[in-house]
């Protein structure tokens, strides 16, 4: 039954030991009444055990295997509370408590340096400590920085500092090994001084035995997690740093500062004088004043286009030590990661990022975070650097290109464009609303792949020959053709396009049109509120010599509204990843068409930017025609 259960030996031979059952029978001499507490404490062991084991099998939910962990061993030992800290390689971090400890101050994080960790670590077994009473000199002064704890059995004392103990006046600390390491530390406590007995010990060595595979599955998912979140950190800087518009220094200084935060550290820009002799810096609740400890001496060997990193704490050496001793001196906080980021934008840029003495060292993921997120942005602003000359060069392309809408007697048409980032705007998205003689016009939307001034030039090219094919009476499919065997020659690279060209006739009450790789256009019924796909399809435009492109038809009824669009509409994401998609599009016109036509794509895309949290991926541009006068 035991082995279908998942109880070791370990397990199984601490609870039948506990006083009252196996091997340690109760002593006869004991009082009834007394007799009776012994057996009721020892059942309520027992099945404390049982429980933890029974309700830890299979578990995945690591947070939640911690709590109730946690919660049964507190209620089995007749504790206050218990605490969980894994080891991590500069310390114990603290990764859950009892409800009991709820708003009770609980050190997050105990260094090696301290001689609690030292003694836990070096313990093989569980142990118990008592937490000495404050003297009157003491008590005298109103605070204590350092507490005296008493080893249990052993007598020995530690001087320990106050901040670094739970809050509990007798407890038993229980290191969870794996291996050969020790991969987590709990601790079970008892507000007021309490006998610590061997049976107590035992039972939590050997449920901290069986939960060592657990435990070690959860700490190899956090560490995973953590990995997973810090990529999540460094890839939403360096979209918010691309996407962002305004001065350089400030986007730069925004992308760093949310990096700290991220790492649960203060930011603290360094800033040198003209002969980079003195060092500046603006502490938290201290002011500007000059660092304690030279740049020269804290980095020798200073690179322009690499990331150099120095951690400064209690276990650095040298300058790095001095760093760490020197803010301990202003009041800043001590534990200090120093960034040189190198130069960017043709000065150095270099920062402290800081935690309080008692905080976590800054570990390998956090160096890790940190040089990734500084040598993106040094890339970044590199490839800003040398793209700004062409993006002037496509702007001056595209400029008018988007919003080129010509009033067409008999037709409302309205367009939009929405960039995803600052520098969307010299990207492919085109659109043309081209007068014509005899109530006619041609409306025409494309996207051209790729960016910059390639993808600009092709858009300023494309745009214009459509134009003078409308001009001179060709069919949407005949256009198209013949702007695939220009756009064949025309690009240096592999340029392509999707389109949709549309000849309206409003005295024939007729759309012919052809869609060249593009999302099918929709139309709105005016009489029956009815939406229609154009679904006439054709390949893209300047990938293929021997593409077949066709004309599509249709109908046209007064106040019936035509809407085009790219793909950037349908292809959104919102924060989990799901698309918008063509479904989301129909019951968003559908829905907006209440409001009427006038403003229609407008309001859609507001709908999509609640839909994607304000945050594209893609360039969307959308057109709409309204059909007021159609007919002889």
């Amino acid at each position: 039954m035991d082995q279908d259960l998942g109880i070791t030996p370990a397990a199984r031979e601490a609870a039948w030991r506990t006083p009252g059952f196996g091997g340690l029978p109760i002593d006869p001499s004991l009082g009834r009444d007394r007799l009776v507490e012994e057996l009721v404490e020892a059942n309520r062991r027992l099945s404390g055990t049982l429980r933890i084991v029974l309700d830890t099998l299979d578990h995945t939910d690591v947070e939640e295997l911690f709590s109730h962990v946690l919660e049964e061993l507190a209620e089995t030992m007749g504790a206050f509370g218990a605490t969980l800290y894994l080891s991590e390689p500069d310390g114990l971090r603290l990764h859950g408590v009892t409800s009991s400890l709820d708003g009770a101050r609980v050190p997050p994080f105990i260094p090696h340096e301290t001689d609690l960790d030292a003694v836990t670590l070096g313990n093989g077994r569980s142990f118990g400590l008592h937490l000495i009473p404050l003297g009157k000199d003491e008590l005298r002064e109103g605070h204590a920085e350092l507490r005296t704890v008493e080893i249990d059995k052993s007598g020995e004392r530690l001087r320990i500092p106050a901040r670094y103990l739970p809050p509990f006046a007798s407890l038993i600390m229980v290191p969870v090994w794996f291996g050969r390491h020790v991969i987590a530390v709990i601790s079970v406590g008892w507000r007021q001084s309490h006998p610590l007995r061997r049976a107590d010990g035992e039972l939590l060595d050997a449920v901290a035995q069986y939960l060592s595979i657990q435990l070690m599955g959860a700490v190899t998912s956090l560490r995973n997690e953590r990995s997973a979140r810090n990529d999540r950190i460094a890839d939403h800087v360096l979209a918010d740093f691309v996407r962002s518009e305004g001065h350089a220094n400030d986007r730069l200084r925004a992308a760093i500062e949310a990096t700290c935060a991220g790492m649960g550290a203060t930011f603290v820009p360094i800033r040198e004088d003209d002969h980079a002799s003195i060092a500046l810096v603006m502490l938290p609740g201290v002011g500007e004043c000059a660092m304690g400890v030279p740049l020269a001496k804290l980095l020798p060997s200073r690179h322009d286009d690499a990331t150099d990193l120095v951690r400064c704490d209690a276990l650095s050496s040298g300058a790095a030590r001095r760093l760490s001793e020197w803010l301990a001196s202003v009041g800043a906080p001590s534990r200090a990661l120093l960034v040189d980021m190198g130069v960017i934008w043709g000065s150095r840029r270099a920062f402290l990022a800081l935690r309080d003495a008692e905080g976590e060292r800054f570990d390998g993921a956090d160096l890790a975070l940190v040089r990734r997120v500084s040598d993106g942005l040094r890339e970044a602003s590199e490839d800003e650097a040398d793209g700004s000359k062409d993006k002037h060069i496509a702007q001056a392309l595209q400029a008018g290109m988007r919003s080129s809408l010509q009033e067409v007697e008999g037709i409302t048409a309205e367009g939009v464009y929405s960039s995803a980032t600052a520098d969307a705007f010299v990207g492919g998205d085109f659109y043309d609303l081209v007068r014509l003689p005899e109530g006619r016009c041609c409306v025409i939307m494309g996207d051209v792949s790729g960016k910059g001034v390639e993808a600009a030039s092709v858009s300023a090219a494309v745009r214009t020959a459509l134009g003078a094919y409308a001009w001179e009476g060709l069919s949407p499919a005949r256009m198209v053709r013949t702007l695939n065997h220009f756009l064949l020659g025309f690009s240096r690279v592999e340029t392509f396009a999707t389109l949709f060209v549309g000849l309206v006739d409003l005295r024939h009450s007729t759309l012919t049109y052809c869609s060249a790789g593009h999302p099918p256009a929709l139309v709105l019924r005016a009489r029956t509120g009815e939406l229609e796909s154009l679904d006439v399809q054709s390949g893209v435009v300047g990938a293929f010599e021997d593409v077949r492109y066709r004309d599509g038809r249709l109908a046209l009824g007064k106040g019936d509204l035509l809407l085009l669009y790219t793909d950037g509409v349908t292809e959104a994401r919102d924060p989990q990843g799901g698309f918008f998609g063509e479904e989301g599009l129909r019951e968003a016109v559908l829905s907006q068409r209440l409001a009427g036509t006038r403003g229609l794509i407008g309001r859609i895309l507001d709908d999509l930017d609640a839909f994607t949290g304000n945050s594209l991926e893609d360039d969307v541009a959308m057109v709409s025609l309204v059909f007021d006068e159609v007919g002889e």
